[in-house]
């Protein structure tokens, strides 16, 4: 069974950092592209970043240069480090990879989310 568990969500005050992780684990050979994905309340879901298999991020316009994305092949995780946290940073974050598996066939999985609230 495949696994994105998500870590690092938590309170923090505006100006603040946060790092996420987002590991997979079960029977794959590893993650391929992953995407971090946000979703406030009364809000749809938007794509905050992804980093793909070779480790060329891309972001939304409003986390660029205050988010980073970077992988750790390894240990078969991603990571957002957020820096610079602004109160509608406020969301529940998400990421969502395309795993390889050992079958041969790649799949993609979500995260089960973790919750950043940034305080003014």
């Amino acid at each position: 069974q495949v696994q994105l568990v998500e870590s690092g969500g938590g309170l923090v005050q505006a100006g603040g950092s946060l790092r996420l992780s987002c590991a997979a684990s079960g029977s794959i050979v590893g993650i391929n592209a992953m995407g971090w994905y946000r979703q406030a309340p009364g809000k749809q879901r938007e794509l905050v970043g992804s980093i793909t298999s070779g480790g060329s991020p891309n972001y939304a316009d409003s986390v660029k240069s205050r988010f980073t994305i970077s992988r750790d092949d390894a240990k078969n995780t991603v990571y957002l480090q957020m820096n610079s946290l602004k109160p509608e940073d406020t969301a529940v974050y998400y990421c969502r990879g395309t795993i390889s598996l050992r079958d041969g066939t790649y799949r993609d999985y979500w995260g089960q989310g973790t919750q950043v609230t940034v305080s003014p």
